[in-house]
């Protein structure tokens, strides 16, 4: 494992357990080079659906691009990194259970709304603003008005 201090190829692991979820491996390392710790963490990697985006193209599923997604919709929020981690374990395992081989945007941009709808109404608005692409204020207004009617 690459040092992110000073870029050493070596480093050894001086401590190892579960995370919180038991999804994934946290490990503490030590860089070989600089002596300085950090730490990763290591999950199975799954076979996961590719993503159709609404202009037609096809990728692979990116974690990271939900996490970054959510994390900016819930930023200055009351909502901790340890529960985006588990409503993002929540919807790669909604995804393996498809048996479907292609999952679309829309889908998943549909049952995070709905999800963070549950979990925090500013975070859901924030999320909604950005994965609807609102043309104008009078759109917002409208998704605010239904959110206020619930």
């Amino acid at each position: 494992m690459k040092c992110p201090f000073c870029s050493h190829p070596d480093s050894k692991v001086v401590d190892s357990r579960p995370d919180k979820g038991g999804s994934a491996i946290r490990r503490r390392r030590e860089c070989e080079g600089c002596a300085k710790r950090f730490t990763t963490h290591e999950r199975i990697e799954e076979m996961l659906p590719l993503v159709c985006k609404k202009d037609g193209r096809r990728e692979p599923f990116d974690r990271m691009k939900i996490v970054s997604g959510i994390k900016k919709a819930c930023e200055k929020r009351p909502i901790s990194i340890d529960e985006i981690e588990r409503l993002v374990d929540r919807l790669e395992s909604k995804i393996q259970e498809s048996p479907e081989r292609e999952i679309s945007t829309t889908a998943i941009g549909e049952w995070l709304m709905k999800e963070l709808h549950g979990m925090d109404e500013v975070a859901y608005v924030r999320f909604a603003s950005v994965y609807r692409s609102f043309r104008d204020i009078g759109e917002f207004m409208q998704e605010l008005q239904e959110l206020l009617k619930k």
